[in-house]
Protein backbone atom coordinates (compact mmCIF):
# COMPACT_ATOMS: atom_id res chain seq x y z
CA UNK A 1 0.00 0.00 0.00
CA UNK A 2 2.93 2.39 0.58
CA UNK A 3 4.35 2.07 -2.81
CA UNK A 4 1.22 2.17 -3.81
CA UNK A 5 0.69 5.88 -2.14
CA UNK A 6 3.89 6.85 -3.37
CA UNK A 7 3.46 5.95 -7.05
CA UNK A 8 0.23 7.94 -6.78
CA UNK A 9 1.82 10.87 -5.56
CA UNK A 10 4.51 11.16 -7.92
CA UNK A 11 2.22 10.79 -10.57
CA UNK A 12 0.04 13.73 -9.31
CA UNK A 13 3.40 15.40 -9.34
CA UNK A 14 4.26 14.53 -12.65
CA UNK A 15 1.05 15.76 -13.92
CA UNK A 16 1.20 18.89 -12.33
CA UNK A 17 4.27 19.67 -14.10
CA UNK A 18 3.21 18.94 -17.26
CA UNK A 19 -0.20 21.08 -17.04
CA UNK A 20 2.51 23.84 -15.73
CA UNK A 21 4.37 23.02 -18.69
CA UNK A 22 1.41 23.54 -21.09
CA UNK A 23 0.54 26.99 -19.28
CA UNK A 24 3.93 28.11 -19.60
CA UNK A 25 3.74 28.16 -23.54
CA UNK A 26 3.88 31.62 -24.67
CA UNK A 27 0.93 33.17 -26.68
CA UNK A 28 1.04 33.70 -30.42
CA UNK A 29 2.24 37.44 -30.96
CA UNK A 30 -0.54 37.82 -33.44
CA UNK A 31 -3.05 37.02 -31.01
CA UNK A 32 -1.29 39.17 -28.11
CA UNK A 33 -1.20 42.22 -30.77
CA UNK A 34 -4.81 41.67 -31.96
CA UNK A 35 -5.90 41.82 -27.89
CA UNK A 36 -3.79 44.37 -26.66
CA UNK A 37 -5.10 46.75 -29.51
CA UNK A 38 -8.47 45.95 -29.05
CA UNK A 39 -8.06 46.16 -24.99
CA UNK A 40 -6.33 49.81 -26.06
CA UNK A 41 -9.39 51.13 -28.55
CA UNK A 42 -10.95 50.52 -25.11
CA UNK A 43 -9.26 52.35 -23.39
CA UNK A 44 -8.71 55.19 -25.58
CA UNK A 45 -12.49 55.74 -26.17
CA UNK A 46 -12.54 56.27 -22.19
CA UNK A 47 -10.22 58.85 -22.09
CA UNK A 48 -11.66 60.40 -25.20
CA UNK A 49 -14.66 60.95 -23.78
CA UNK A 50 -13.36 62.00 -20.31
CA UNK A 51 -12.77 65.50 -21.89
CA UNK A 52 -14.65 65.45 -24.53
CA UNK A 53 -16.26 68.74 -22.80
CA UNK A 54 -13.27 70.13 -22.11
CA UNK A 55 -12.46 71.69 -25.81
CA UNK A 56 -8.85 72.64 -25.38
CA UNK A 57 -8.03 69.71 -22.47
CA UNK A 58 -5.60 67.24 -24.09
CA UNK A 59 -4.05 64.49 -21.37
CA UNK A 60 -0.43 64.19 -19.85
CA UNK A 61 -0.12 62.37 -17.42
CA UNK A 62 -1.43 61.85 -13.84
CA UNK A 63 -0.91 63.62 -10.71
CA UNK A 64 -0.43 61.96 -7.19
CA UNK A 65 -3.49 60.95 -6.69
CA UNK A 66 -3.45 59.42 -9.99
CA UNK A 67 -6.28 61.69 -11.09
CA UNK A 68 -5.91 63.07 -14.45
CA UNK A 69 -3.84 65.87 -15.41
CA UNK A 70 -4.25 67.52 -18.76
CA UNK A 71 -2.69 70.41 -20.75
CA UNK A 72 -2.82 73.02 -23.53
CA UNK A 73 -2.03 72.26 -27.38
CA UNK A 74 1.12 74.08 -26.54
CA UNK A 75 2.88 71.70 -24.63
CA UNK A 76 5.07 69.09 -26.65
CA UNK A 77 2.99 65.96 -25.62
CA UNK A 78 -0.30 67.25 -27.10
CA UNK A 79 -0.34 65.52 -30.39
CA UNK A 80 0.09 62.44 -29.21
CA UNK A 81 -3.73 61.15 -28.04
CA UNK A 82 -4.89 62.04 -31.32
CA UNK A 83 -1.95 59.94 -32.85
CA UNK A 84 -3.17 57.44 -30.65
CA UNK A 85 -6.37 57.20 -32.07
CA UNK A 86 -5.67 57.39 -35.70
CA UNK A 87 -3.32 54.61 -35.16
CA UNK A 88 -6.76 52.62 -33.34
CA UNK A 89 -9.07 53.69 -36.03
CA UNK A 90 -6.18 52.51 -38.84
CA UNK A 91 -6.78 49.01 -37.00
CA UNK A 92 -10.09 49.11 -36.25
CA UNK A 93 -11.90 51.15 -38.86
CA UNK A 94 -14.31 52.24 -36.26
CA UNK A 95 -16.51 55.70 -36.40
CA UNK A 96 -16.63 56.97 -33.10
CA UNK A 97 -12.61 56.73 -33.68
CA UNK A 98 -13.13 58.28 -36.39
CA UNK A 99 -14.51 61.07 -34.96
CA UNK A 100 -12.61 61.73 -31.54
CA UNK A 101 -9.10 61.25 -33.90
CA UNK A 102 -10.88 64.45 -35.77
CA UNK A 103 -12.08 66.10 -32.62
CA UNK A 104 -8.37 65.80 -30.87
CA UNK A 105 -6.48 66.91 -33.84
CA UNK A 106 -8.65 69.98 -34.12
CA UNK A 107 -7.68 71.14 -30.71
CA UNK A 108 -3.71 71.36 -32.41
CA UNK A 109 -3.83 73.25 -35.07
CA UNK A 110 -3.19 76.51 -33.90
CA UNK A 111 0.62 75.26 -33.01
CA UNK A 112 1.24 75.18 -36.87
CA UNK A 113 2.74 79.00 -36.15
CA UNK A 114 4.06 78.14 -32.91
CA UNK A 115 7.70 79.23 -33.56
CA UNK A 116 9.19 78.70 -30.26
CA UNK A 117 9.12 75.05 -30.08
CA UNK A 118 11.37 72.46 -31.65
CA UNK A 119 8.65 69.89 -30.65
CA UNK A 120 6.08 70.23 -33.82
CA UNK A 121 7.29 67.17 -35.07
CA UNK A 122 6.00 65.31 -31.69
CA UNK A 123 2.93 67.79 -31.86
CA UNK A 124 1.74 68.12 -35.64
CA UNK A 125 3.25 64.62 -37.32
CA UNK A 126 2.19 62.16 -34.85
CA UNK A 127 -1.13 63.60 -35.10
CA UNK A 128 -2.34 65.69 -38.48
CA UNK A 129 0.36 63.28 -40.24
CA UNK A 130 -1.55 60.18 -39.11
CA UNK A 131 -4.70 62.03 -39.88
CA UNK A 132 -3.28 63.19 -43.56
CA UNK A 133 -1.78 59.71 -44.21
CA UNK A 134 -5.20 57.90 -43.36
CA UNK A 135 -7.76 60.48 -45.12
CA UNK A 136 -5.67 62.28 -47.35
CA UNK A 137 -7.17 65.17 -45.74
CA UNK A 138 -5.85 68.24 -47.78
CA UNK A 139 -6.35 70.55 -44.93
CA UNK A 140 -4.22 68.69 -43.01
CA UNK A 141 -1.29 68.62 -45.80
CA UNK A 142 -1.84 72.24 -45.22
CA UNK A 143 -1.13 72.63 -41.47
CA UNK A 144 1.62 70.30 -41.49
CA UNK A 145 3.19 72.75 -44.53
CA UNK A 146 2.93 75.46 -42.05
CA UNK A 147 4.38 73.64 -39.06
CA UNK A 148 7.23 72.30 -41.19
CA UNK A 149 8.32 76.27 -41.87
CA UNK A 150 7.91 77.08 -38.17
CA UNK A 151 10.09 74.42 -37.36
CA UNK A 152 12.41 75.66 -39.75
CA UNK A 153 12.73 78.83 -38.65
CA UNK A 154 14.33 77.70 -35.91
CA UNK A 155 17.59 76.63 -37.72
CA UNK A 156 20.75 78.43 -37.89
CA UNK A 157 22.75 78.03 -41.00
CA UNK A 158 26.35 79.34 -38.74
CA UNK A 159 25.93 76.25 -36.20
CA UNK A 160 23.65 73.92 -38.62
CA UNK A 161 21.13 72.85 -36.48
CA UNK A 162 17.67 73.26 -34.96
CA UNK A 163 17.66 74.99 -31.72
CA UNK A 164 15.93 73.04 -28.75
CA UNK A 165 14.81 75.22 -25.48
CA UNK A 166 14.56 79.05 -26.22
CA UNK A 167 14.19 79.12 -22.49
CA UNK A 168 18.19 78.81 -21.24
CA UNK A 169 20.84 79.94 -18.51
CA UNK A 170 23.51 81.45 -19.78
CA UNK A 171 25.58 79.96 -16.73
CA UNK A 172 24.75 76.58 -18.45
CA UNK A 173 24.34 76.87 -22.49
CA UNK A 174 23.89 79.43 -25.45
CA UNK A 175 22.03 77.38 -27.93
CA UNK A 176 21.07 73.82 -26.49
CA UNK A 177 20.32 70.90 -28.69
CA UNK A 178 18.73 68.06 -26.98
CA UNK A 179 18.85 64.50 -28.85
CA UNK A 180 15.01 64.03 -28.94
CA UNK A 181 15.21 66.73 -31.54
CA UNK A 182 15.96 64.15 -33.79
CA UNK A 183 12.24 62.90 -33.69
CA UNK A 184 11.03 66.11 -34.98
CA UNK A 185 12.85 65.59 -38.57
CA UNK A 186 10.44 63.66 -39.49
CA UNK A 187 8.10 66.04 -40.19
CA UNK A 188 11.12 67.60 -42.36
CA UNK A 189 11.71 65.40 -44.38
CA UNK A 190 7.82 64.77 -45.52
CA UNK A 191 7.52 68.61 -46.31
CA UNK A 192 10.74 68.09 -48.93
CA UNK A 193 8.73 65.31 -50.11
CA UNK A 194 5.04 67.02 -50.42
CA UNK A 195 6.11 70.30 -51.52
CA UNK A 196 9.15 69.64 -53.44
CA UNK A 197 11.39 72.49 -51.64
CA UNK A 198 14.54 70.53 -50.60
CA UNK A 199 15.53 73.04 -47.87
CA UNK A 200 13.50 71.39 -45.18
CA UNK A 201 15.70 68.00 -46.08
CA UNK A 202 18.87 70.32 -46.22
CA UNK A 203 17.93 71.28 -42.67
CA UNK A 204 17.26 67.55 -41.55
CA UNK A 205 20.64 66.02 -42.46
CA UNK A 206 22.71 68.96 -41.63
CA UNK A 207 21.05 68.47 -38.15
CA UNK A 208 21.38 65.03 -38.29
CA UNK A 209 25.13 65.01 -39.02
CA UNK A 210 25.74 67.32 -36.58
CA UNK A 211 24.24 65.04 -33.92
CA UNK A 212 26.15 61.98 -34.73
CA UNK A 213 29.97 64.58 -34.98
CA UNK A 214 29.24 65.94 -31.43
CA UNK A 215 26.19 64.35 -29.54
CA UNK A 216 27.56 60.47 -28.67
CA UNK A 217 30.41 59.21 -26.52
CA UNK A 218 32.80 56.41 -27.79
CA UNK A 219 30.25 53.54 -26.62
CA UNK A 220 27.29 55.31 -29.08
CA UNK A 221 25.57 56.33 -25.92
CA UNK A 222 24.03 59.61 -26.76
CA UNK A 223 24.46 63.27 -23.83
CA UNK A 224 20.68 64.91 -23.76
CA UNK A 225 21.92 68.38 -24.14
CA UNK A 226 24.89 69.88 -26.33
CA UNK A 227 25.07 73.61 -26.13
CA UNK A 228 26.88 75.02 -29.01
CA UNK A 229 28.48 78.30 -28.98
CA UNK A 230 26.48 80.75 -30.97
CA UNK A 231 29.78 82.57 -32.51
CA UNK A 232 32.27 79.67 -33.71
CA UNK A 233 28.94 77.15 -34.00
CA UNK A 234 31.46 74.61 -31.99
CA UNK A 235 30.24 72.86 -28.82
CA UNK A 236 30.55 74.44 -25.89
CA UNK A 237 29.14 71.73 -23.15
CA UNK A 238 27.73 68.58 -23.02
CA UNK A 239 25.26 67.60 -20.58
CA UNK A 240 22.48 64.94 -19.79
CA UNK A 241 19.56 67.60 -18.30
CA UNK A 242 17.07 64.46 -17.33
CA UNK A 243 19.25 62.11 -16.96
CA UNK A 244 21.11 60.32 -13.55
CA UNK A 245 24.88 62.44 -14.66
CA UNK A 246 26.33 64.10 -17.29
CA UNK A 247 28.43 61.15 -18.44
CA UNK A 248 25.16 58.98 -17.43
CA UNK A 249 22.78 57.40 -20.35
CA UNK A 250 19.60 58.33 -19.80
CA UNK A 251 17.36 56.06 -21.40
CA UNK A 252 14.74 57.65 -23.25
CA UNK A 253 17.30 59.71 -24.89
CA UNK A 254 18.96 56.30 -26.04
CA UNK A 255 15.44 55.38 -27.36
CA UNK A 256 15.25 59.03 -29.47
CA UNK A 257 18.63 58.71 -30.41
CA UNK A 258 17.71 54.98 -32.00
CA UNK A 259 14.52 55.98 -33.58
CA UNK A 260 15.63 59.09 -34.22
CA UNK A 261 18.52 57.48 -36.58
CA UNK A 262 16.39 54.73 -38.27
CA UNK A 263 13.77 57.34 -39.22
CA UNK A 264 16.71 59.44 -41.34
CA UNK A 265 18.39 56.12 -42.82
CA UNK A 266 14.20 55.33 -43.65
CA UNK A 267 13.85 59.06 -45.30
CA UNK A 268 17.35 58.91 -47.22
CA UNK A 269 18.93 56.05 -47.56
CA UNK A 270 22.46 56.71 -46.47
CA UNK A 271 24.27 53.95 -44.95
CA UNK A 272 25.99 55.92 -42.20
CA UNK A 273 22.63 56.38 -40.69
CA UNK A 274 22.12 52.55 -40.73
CA UNK A 275 25.06 51.79 -38.98
CA UNK A 276 24.81 54.56 -36.64
CA UNK A 277 21.64 53.10 -35.75
CA UNK A 278 22.88 50.07 -35.10
CA UNK A 279 25.51 51.02 -33.03
CA UNK A 280 22.92 52.89 -30.80
CA UNK A 281 21.43 49.56 -30.96
CA UNK A 282 24.28 47.33 -29.79
CA UNK A 283 24.49 49.68 -26.89
CA UNK A 284 21.16 49.48 -25.62
CA UNK A 285 20.82 45.69 -26.15
CA UNK A 286 23.99 44.86 -24.90
CA UNK A 287 24.22 46.77 -21.73
CA UNK A 288 24.65 45.35 -18.57
CA UNK A 289 21.97 46.91 -16.71
CA UNK A 290 19.42 46.67 -19.20
CA UNK A 291 16.82 44.30 -17.57
CA UNK A 292 16.03 40.57 -18.29
CA UNK A 293 12.37 42.02 -19.51
CA UNK A 294 13.76 44.35 -22.03
CA UNK A 295 12.01 47.84 -20.11
CA UNK A 296 15.21 50.18 -19.67
CA UNK A 297 15.70 51.64 -16.16
CA UNK A 298 15.18 55.58 -16.62
CA UNK A 299 18.62 55.81 -16.57
CA UNK A 300 21.20 53.02 -17.53
CA UNK A 301 23.68 53.87 -15.11
CA UNK A 302 21.03 55.15 -11.71
CA UNK A 303 22.81 54.62 -8.40
CA UNK A 304 19.93 52.50 -6.71
CA UNK A 305 19.71 50.03 -9.72
CA UNK A 306 18.05 47.19 -9.80
CA UNK A 307 15.43 49.29 -7.25
CA UNK A 308 15.90 52.24 -10.10
CA UNK A 309 12.30 53.14 -11.55
CA UNK A 310 11.82 51.21 -15.25
CA UNK A 311 10.60 53.65 -17.73
CA UNK A 312 7.74 51.89 -19.99
CA UNK A 313 7.80 54.55 -22.91
CA UNK A 314 11.99 54.25 -23.65
CA UNK A 315 11.30 50.49 -23.74
CA UNK A 316 8.07 51.60 -25.78
CA UNK A 317 10.24 53.33 -28.11
CA UNK A 318 13.03 51.51 -28.55
CA UNK A 319 10.33 48.34 -29.53
CA UNK A 320 8.72 50.25 -32.28
CA UNK A 321 12.57 51.36 -33.21
CA UNK A 322 13.63 47.85 -33.64
CA UNK A 323 11.15 46.49 -35.31
CA UNK A 324 11.36 49.20 -37.97
CA UNK A 325 15.07 48.68 -38.34
CA UNK A 326 14.84 44.60 -38.45
CA UNK A 327 14.09 45.86 -41.96
CA UNK A 328 16.67 47.39 -43.23
CA UNK A 329 19.71 44.84 -41.83
CA UNK A 330 20.72 40.94 -42.74
CA UNK A 331 18.65 38.10 -41.19
CA UNK A 332 20.38 37.71 -38.30
CA UNK A 333 20.89 40.57 -36.91
CA UNK A 334 17.05 41.41 -37.65
CA UNK A 335 16.32 38.53 -35.65
CA UNK A 336 17.90 39.69 -32.77
CA UNK A 337 16.52 42.84 -33.03
CA UNK A 338 12.80 41.48 -33.70
CA UNK A 339 13.54 38.63 -30.44
CA UNK A 340 14.11 42.02 -28.04
CA UNK A 341 11.12 44.00 -29.53
CA UNK A 342 9.15 40.74 -28.75
CA UNK A 343 10.18 40.38 -25.07
CA UNK A 344 9.31 44.30 -24.71
CA UNK A 345 5.99 43.94 -26.03
CA UNK A 346 5.23 40.43 -24.11
CA UNK A 347 6.62 43.12 -20.86
CA UNK A 348 4.52 46.08 -21.68
CA UNK A 349 1.09 43.82 -22.51
CA UNK A 350 1.45 42.36 -19.16
CA UNK A 351 -0.09 43.35 -15.85
CA UNK A 352 2.68 44.96 -14.64
CA UNK A 353 2.78 47.52 -16.80
CA UNK A 354 -0.56 47.51 -19.06
CA UNK A 355 -3.34 48.93 -16.78
CA UNK A 356 -6.77 47.63 -16.65
CA UNK A 357 -9.79 49.01 -18.18
CA UNK A 358 -10.94 52.54 -16.50
CA UNK A 359 -8.32 52.32 -14.20
CA UNK A 360 -4.80 54.70 -14.55
CA UNK A 361 -6.38 57.88 -15.31
CA UNK A 362 -7.77 55.90 -18.57
CA UNK A 363 -3.51 56.03 -19.98
CA UNK A 364 -2.55 52.52 -21.53
CA UNK A 365 0.67 51.83 -19.94
CA UNK A 366 2.08 52.72 -16.20
CA UNK A 367 5.27 53.22 -14.77
CA UNK A 368 6.69 55.76 -17.03
CA UNK A 369 9.39 58.57 -15.98
CA UNK A 370 9.66 61.61 -17.29
CA UNK A 371 12.42 64.35 -15.48
CA UNK A 372 13.12 61.51 -11.76
CA UNK A 373 15.98 64.81 -11.39
CA UNK A 374 13.55 67.62 -11.44
CA UNK A 375 10.98 65.28 -9.07
CA UNK A 376 8.58 65.74 -12.54
CA UNK A 377 6.16 62.68 -13.50
CA UNK A 378 8.08 59.72 -11.65
CA UNK A 379 6.61 56.45 -12.20
CA UNK A 380 3.51 57.61 -13.78
CA UNK A 381 1.56 57.15 -17.01
CA UNK A 382 2.79 59.11 -19.78
CA UNK A 383 0.70 59.84 -23.04
CA UNK A 384 3.79 59.56 -25.34
CA UNK A 385 4.45 55.87 -23.76
CA UNK A 386 1.45 54.92 -25.16
CA UNK A 387 1.65 56.37 -28.56
CA UNK A 388 4.77 54.51 -29.59
CA UNK A 389 3.06 51.18 -27.59
CA UNK A 390 0.78 51.28 -29.64
CA UNK A 391 2.49 51.94 -33.19
CA UNK A 392 5.00 48.93 -31.98
CA UNK A 393 2.20 46.58 -32.00
CA UNK A 394 0.58 48.34 -35.61
CA UNK A 395 4.53 47.62 -36.60
CA UNK A 396 4.74 44.28 -35.47
CA UNK A 397 1.07 43.14 -36.86
CA UNK A 398 2.59 44.66 -39.96
CA UNK A 399 5.41 42.85 -40.34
Amino acid sequence: MKNQKNNNVAFIFLFALLLCSCGAKKENMQTLVNRQLDRSADQSLLMAQSLIDQPKSLPKTTDAEGKLKTTSSGDWVSGFLPGVLWYLYEYKHDTQLLNDAKNYTSRIEQEKNNRRTHDLGFMLYCSFGNGYRLTGDTVYRNILLTGAESLASRYNPRIGLIRSWDWNNRDRWQYPVIIDNMMNLELLFWASKTSGNPKYREIAISHADKTIANHFRPDYSSYHVVSYDTLTGLPEMKVTHQGYADESAWARGQAWALYGFTMVYRETKDPKYLKQAERIANFILHHPNLPADKIPYWDFNAPDIPNAKRDASAGAIIASALIELSGYVDKSLAKTYLDVSEIQLRSLSSPEYFAEKGTNGNFILKHSVGHLPGNSEVDVPLTYADYYYIESLLRYKNL
